[in-house]
């Protein structure tokens, strides 16, 4: 089998047990598998929850807890002790496991967004296993993914992976609620997350539905924008991961032919980035972006919104609507100074948003 770069995301429902503490039988099976996904020659990545249920019971909390306050004292105390049964459990296959643990600001900040990228790539090329949590000790709210499945999407797409595997207690994806259908069949395989199955997902009324299967339908949407086909699904046995990777997985496979990878720093334009302003062009700078994978040169732009600095992300409208984001060259003081104008050969001028930091919706 071809070599490849996998992200594993290992979610709450299939490492703990009905008390919603760590279930050690479940927690050694998946480290087995993992182990066994590193001896095929494969690049593993790991994105893990459990800190909140690995710490709950040592701060005296009956049950996991539901305020801010309880989660996040639960993952300071939890954090720790969930990366050590990781060292030591891969220790007995002479695997090294690396704990990163990252808000969104790690993401939405451009130095740090790069940073991230460089650490995880140098964990890798030297045989360590990254192994990623949110920051639930100093999350809050406004910050947070909502959940490691979006994590782990948007991980996937900055490393540029070639598979995401999301488990879960579910084997895949159905037609409907099958908790409440018998006759609800599971989709295999899917091209596409269309905005109907995650509003399914969010209506259900279902455990599943509502706690699960719609975060991870969003993430498996961003996940495919950014290039990186995705399982969702359930499995056993140190094999489990490497059946999934060769097509014989319990759940559903999400993946087209059209998939293609996006570079780091066009990732961080169209997912991570703040906009700071709009610009609007004419016709011909709409097709020369859209169709002819061209720069927006100044000639091009008829209107300016907002102040924003060189460097800054800005949205591009045309006639036909919003057509995607950039980074511009000029401040929006400098764009005004030459707007609607033409380069000249005694003074050429540069373009305000060039092709390769240029993301089209």
């Amino acid at each position: 089998m071809e070599k490849k770069r996998i992200v594993v995301k290992i979610g709450s429902s299939s490492l703990t047990n009905e008390k919603g503490e760590i279930d050690h039988e479940k927690f050694n099976d998946h480290v087995r598998a993992v182990a066994k996904l590193r001896l095929e020659g494969h690049e593993v990545l790991m994105v893990s929850s459990g800190a909140v249920a690995a710490g709950f019971t040592r701060l005296g909390y009956p049950t996991r807890p539901v305020t801010l306050k309880g989660k996040q004292a639960a993952a300071a105390v939890g954090q720790s002790i969930l990366i050590q049964s990781y060292i030591e459990k891969f220790s007995e296959f002479s695997i090294n496991p690396a704990q990163i643990l990252l808000t969104r600001t790690d993401f939405s900040n451009r130095e740090r967004y790069k940073n991230a990228y460089e650490t995880i790539m140098e964990l890798l090329e030297r045989r360590i296993l990254p192994i990623i949590n949110e920051n639930d000790t100093v999350s809050v709210t406004e910050l947070t993914f909502g959940d490691n499945d979006m994590l782990s999407a948007l991980v996937s797409g900055l490393i540029h992976a070639d598979q995401l595997i999301i488990l879960t207690d579910i084997n895949g994806l159905y037609d409907s609620n099958p908790k409440i259908n018998p006759e609800a069949k599971r989709l295999d395989v899917l091209e596409e997350i269309t905005d109907e199955m995650i509003g399914f997902a969010e209506s259900s009324g279902s455990k599943v539905g509502t706690g699960g299967m719609k975060s991870k339908l969003m993430a498996a949407k961003t996940a495919l924008s950014l290039g990186v086909p995705v399982f969702i699904g359930q499995g056993k046995g140190s094999r489990k991961l490497v059946d999934i990777l060769e097509g014989n997985g319990d759940g559903t496979y999400i993946h087209n032919k059209h998939l293609h990878s996006i570079n780091t720093q066009r990732q961080w334009i169209a997912v991570h980035s703040e906009v700071s302003g709009a610009v609007f062009v004419d016709k011909g700078a709409e097709e020369a972006m859209i169709f002819n994978g061209k720069s927006l040169l100044p000639a091009g732009v008829i209107k300016i919104i907002g102040t924003f600095q060189t460097g800054d992300v800005v949205e591009v409208y045309g006639p036909s609507g919003l057509l995607g984001k950039g980074e511009v060259t000029y401040s929006a003081d400098e764009l005004k100074l030459v707007l609607g104008k033409r380069s000249k050969v005694e003074k050429p001028l540069v373009e305000v948003i060039h092709r390769n930091k240029w993301v089209k919706v």
